[in-house]
Parts: structure tokens; C-alpha cells; sequence
């Protein structure tokens, strides 16, 4: 029988101090258990856990009376002979006992567990162990699991709850591990017009999607309604994903949908994204800072325009990044001269970044007004303005790197 012991603020005794069980301490206190480890001498892992006082180790050999009201003892040491003697001494007094080098001769295995926020996958041989083999087998069902391709919603019934989740730049393998696997939870997704979008395909049909996406000139769905949504659906006991493009807190209004769900009392969450500010300029080879040419850089919105921040940082060589401001680009160009900017200061345009559509195109403060007119540059797109978007740079470097 397969069981599952909650170790959780109990006294667990490891008699070992090599690398078995240094393996086995960290398991253990990442499950929050009290840990004492036994053994003359120690590794560096379990000797460097003990100075942080993370673990209690006592340098001497293991004794019958260690084992008394303990919650779970792990036999690691070196000598099998010594590991079958804890594992006695635990079977005389009914304590829980693994016997790291003979998986017969004890009470209990250690299964090989990967963990899925409220979910745990354990894997364990029932007949002569076999480490590699059942690691091999958990990490399998764990990259199912974390690539969202098994259906996580609750069957029985829980709170309903608000997960924002940053879905990246737009393709669909940029999203976190934690946000697919939070989207296979999902019993109904409000989602963005950008984004990672195409992972709505693999969502089973029973999950209600809603598309509240809007565009420069186009905004049908208020962010009123939106929080509304959010909030009705998980009165109901949905578990709701917000399914937001790049990272719900840059410029995607996330505070406001946190905001509303904290007023309404619904649990929520947010799973940070990989933002379009920083990728986009990444994968066309343009370091947002790099030693020697830039140290700093400026997130901004088209909407907002050259503010005084941006204008300054514009005037000292900072790099700036423009999200949503291609109709602002003649203010940002003006207000980068009036501050100083030399007119041959580079500019990168990256339409659609991550995406079969994606497009860079090149000028500088003098002459980019024009070129992208002629380009006929439209949104979505992320522009960079700074040294570190001289098309040299790094480009020409990565170019020559195809992309996985």
C-alpha cells in the first residue's frame, strides 16, 4: 500500500551524514519536518545545513534510544549492517523506518516525488528497488503534468479562487511551468487578445473561455466588467485563470483585477510572466543593459507619453523601453532631441515578437519616424531606444545561433 506521511513540524532522525543523506534531509525539510541528523563526521551539504541551525546534527554514532518518539527514522549510512540495525531498533519500538541501502528489510520506501503545487506524483518499486527507473518514470509523469497536458480541475467541490496568470510575450512555450500547469486547473479562463493565446487550443471544450482582448482603438469589454467576471465565476467555486499577456504587473492592470478580488473576498493569486519588454529585445539580440554602454533602463507605456522620467532618461543615455507606443513614437523621437539625444542614438522596432509574424526593424532618433512609416509598423510592438540597440551589438551573434 502506497501511503503518504505528513512530516510536517515532526522529529525526524537520519542516521548518516553522507551524500544519501544530505539527499534525503533536504527532502525533508522542504516537507517542514525537524530534522536530526546522527553520524561522526558529515559532508559539506549536511555540514553547512547544520551551521545555518537548519538542522541539529550530533557527531557520534547512532544508539538504540535516538529512535525513541521519533516520528520517522532514515537509515543512510555507509555500512549497510549499521542501517539494518536502526532499521531494527525502529521496528521494536513501531517508528516509521527506511532503510536507504535495503528496501526489504524496513517498513516503509521513500517514494521519488515531484510536486505540482497541491498535487504530488510519488513513484516507488514493489519489488527490488530500482532508484533510476522510478525517477525516470516520475520525471516523465511530472513533465505531463507541468507541460499542462493532463486535465488538473477538482472534481469535488472547493472555495473558488482567482489565479492571474502572466502567459509571456506570446509563444506558447515562454509561459512558466507553474502557469501551465495552473491553466490545466482552470474552469474558466478570462483571457487577453496577446499573449500565449494558442494554449487556449489544448483546454479541454467543458472550460469556459472568455475573451475580454482589446486593441489600441478598441475596447469592448471595460475593466470593470472584467473584475466583475472575475469575481462572479469564482463566487461560484471556479477556479478562474486570468490569462494575461507578458506579466499581469507590467502595464496589464493586474493590481486593479488583485484589488477587486481582495474587496469581494476571493482568494486570488498571481503567477508572474515573462514580459514582452525584456524578452522581445532579448531574442532579436538587444541586451537591455550591458556593461560599458548602458547600466540602466526605463520601462515606460506609449500611453503615457514622454514624461519627465522618460525625458530625462532619454537625455543620459538610458535605455528606454516603450510598450504600446507606436502611435506615440513621433513624442518619444521629439522629446529624446529636446533632452539632447544625439540624432544617431539607435532605435529597434520588434513587431510581434516571439511569434510567426515577427519583424525588427532598424533606424535611429533622426531617421526612425520615417522608416517605420514606410515599414508600415503597426502594433503590437516594443521599441528600444539606446546604444544598446546598435544592430552590431549582439545580433549578428545570435543570428548565426538558430533557435530551438
Amino acid at each position: 500500500m502506497l501511503l503518504s506521511l505528513d512530516v510536517a513540524d515532526r522529529e525526524v532522525v537520519v542516521a548518516g551524514g553522507g551524500a544519501v543523506a544530505a539527499r534525503r534531509v533536504r527532502a525533508l525539510l522542504d516537507s517542514g519536518a525537524r530534522v536530526t541528523v546522527i553520524s561522526p563526521e558529515a559532508g559539506d551539504d549536511v555540514t553547512r545545513l547544520a551551521s545555518h541551525g537548519d538542522i541539529r546534527w550530533e557527531r557520534r554514532r547512532v544508539r538504540p534510544e535516538d529512535l525513541d518518539g521519533v516520528w520517522l527514522a532514515i537509515a543512510a549510512t555507509d555500512d549497510p549492517d549499521v542501517n539494518l540495525m536502526v532499521a531494527r531498533w525502529a521496528s521494536d519500538r513501531r517508528v516509521w523506518c527506511v532503510n536507504s541501502s535495503d528496501g526489504f528489510s524496513t517498513s516503509a520506501r521513500v517514494a521519488a516525488v515531484s510536486r505540482h503545487g497541491d498535487l504530488a506524483v510519488g513513484v516507488v518499486s514493489e519489488g527490488a528497488p530500482d532508484p533510476s527507473r522510478v525517477a525516470r518514470v516520475r520525471d516523465s509523469l511530472g513533465a505531463l503534468l507541468d507541460e499542462g497536458q493532463v486535465d488538473l480541475r477538482r472534481v469535488r467541490g472547493r472555495r473558488g479562487r482567482v489565479v492571474l496568470v502572466g502567459s509571456g510575450p506570446g509563444s506558447s512555450d515562454l509561459i512558466t511551468v507553474r502557469g501551465a500547469r495552473l491553466l490545466a486547473e482552470a474552469d474558466v479562463v478570462v483571457t487577453d487578445r496577446l499573449g500565449a493565446t494558442g494554449l487556449l487550443a489544448a483546454l479541454p471544450e467543458t472550460v469556459e473561455v472568455i475573451n475580454v482582448g482589446k486593441s489600441p482603438d478598441n475596447h469592448p469589454v471595460p475593466q470593470h466588467e472584467i473584475n466583475d467576471i472575475l469575481v462572479d465565476r469564482a463566487r461560484k467555486g471556479l477556479t478562474v485563470i486570468r490569462l494575461k499577456g507578458g506579466d499581469p504587473f507590467v502595464f496589464g492592470r493586474g493590481g486593479e483585477e488583485v484589488h477587486a478580488c481582495v474587496e469581494a473576498d476571493i482568494p486570488v493569486e498571481v503567477v508572474p510572466g515573462i514580459t514582452s519588454a525584456l524578452s522581445a529585445p532579448a531574442l532579436a539580440g538587444i541586451p537591455p543593459t550591458q556593461r560599458g554602454i548602458a547600466a540602466s533602463v526605463l520601462i515606460t507605456s506609449g500611453h503615457a507619453g514622454p514624461e519627465p522620467a522618460v525625458r530625462a532618461a532619454l537625455g543620459h543615455g538610458v535605455t528606454v523601453i516603450v510598450l504600446m507606443g507606436v502611435a506615440a513614437l513621433p513624442a518619444f523621437v521629439e522629446a529624446a532631441l529636446e533632452e539632447g539625444a544625439d540624432p544617431s542614438t539607435p532605435v529597434a522596432i520588434l513587431e510581434s515578437a516571439t511569434t510567426a509574424r515577427e519583424r525588427v526593424t532598424h533606424g535611429t532618433v533622426s531617421d526612425i519616424v520615417r522608416i517605420a512609416g514606410e515599414m508600415a509598423v503597426k502594433p503590437p510592438a516594443v521599441i528600444v531606444i539606446g546604444k544598446v540597440a546598435e544592430p552590431e551589438l549582439l545580433a549578428s551573434a545570435l543570428a548565426a545561433t538558430p533557435r530551438p
